[in-house]
């Protein structure tokens, strides 16, 4: 293990969350590799901006950016994104948590193997459904998420740059998705190991999310044909312009 040093700036989204957004502060707090805890207050109508600032009172890493108008998770997470300073980015949603020694363990695996860009931390699904949990198919389903949502994953800043951030097309704006696309773009492109063991995140259940209607989907809820077509037609517009801004850089 490596000496711990606070080299990541961890970015969270952030829309009517005040209700979560303490503990998933918290977590952040406890993380000591975590050099900026940057959340990006989407045009809440609650007191999620008033639960930043009263984290940013007890811990300078703490900072409030304000977007003017709803533009949803992609958006505000690039705006974050943009503010950095770190070498490494995580990306933590409001209703989600660290557990201890997360950030620990993806630093130090990408500390020492240093032409890996990005991993992925094991997701815990515990708070999940009991109908989720018992499905003879949850521990496939749990290991793509595991590989997909936005909360497990850390990334060298230049690289996230590099491949454009994540996507802002409006098929993800509608259906959500936009870590799947990322997600794709950096396994095509780079690849992306997953630190198994202890879990390191946990995600937290709420019905409407992308990960809660992944899995009811998988579970046999239907699904519009046209909906799939779109979203994986943005996907792989996505994978292919991030695969082409990779290639200029390289020229």
């Amino acid at each position: 293990m490596l000496p711990r040093m606070p080299n990541v700036s961890i970015v969270i989204p952030c829309f009517n969350a005040a209700r979560t957004l303490a503990r998933a502060l918290d977590s952040c707090i406890a993380q000591p590799e975590a050099a900026q805890i940057i959340v990006v207050d989407d045009a809440s109508q609650d007191r999620s901006a008033s639960v930043v600032e009263y984290f940013a009172l007890k811990d300078r890493r703490v900072q409030l950016l304000r977007m003017s108008e709803n533009a949803g998770p992609a958006k505000a997470r690039n705006y974050g994104a943009s503010r950095a300073e770190a070498p490494l980015l995580a990306f933590l949603d409001a209703d989600d948590e660290y557990l201890p020694g997360a950030l620990s363990v993806a630093t130090s695996y990408l500390a020492g193997n240093p032409l890996r860009f990005a991993a992925r931390l094991d997701v815990d699904f515990s708070t999940f459904p009991r109908e989720i949990l018992n499905s003879p198919d949850f521990a496939r389903h749990a290991n793509m998420m595991s590989e997909t949502v936005a909360s497990s994953l850390i990334i060298k800043r230049s690289i996230f740059a590099s491949l454009g951030g994540f996507p802002l097309d409006d098929v993800f704006r509608q259906y959500g998705g936009e870590d799947a696309a990322l997600a794709n773009a950096i396994n095509d492109i780079f690849g992306c190991f997953r630190i198994l063991g202890p879990k390191r995140v946990r995600m937290h259940y709420h019905e409407n999310s992308h990960a809660a209607r992944y899995f009811r989907r998988a579970m046999g809820e239907p699904m519009d044909p046209r909906e799939v077509s779109e979203i994986n037609e943005a996907i792989n517009r996505f994978v292919e312009s991030a695969r082409h801004a990779i290639h200029l850089k390289a020229q």
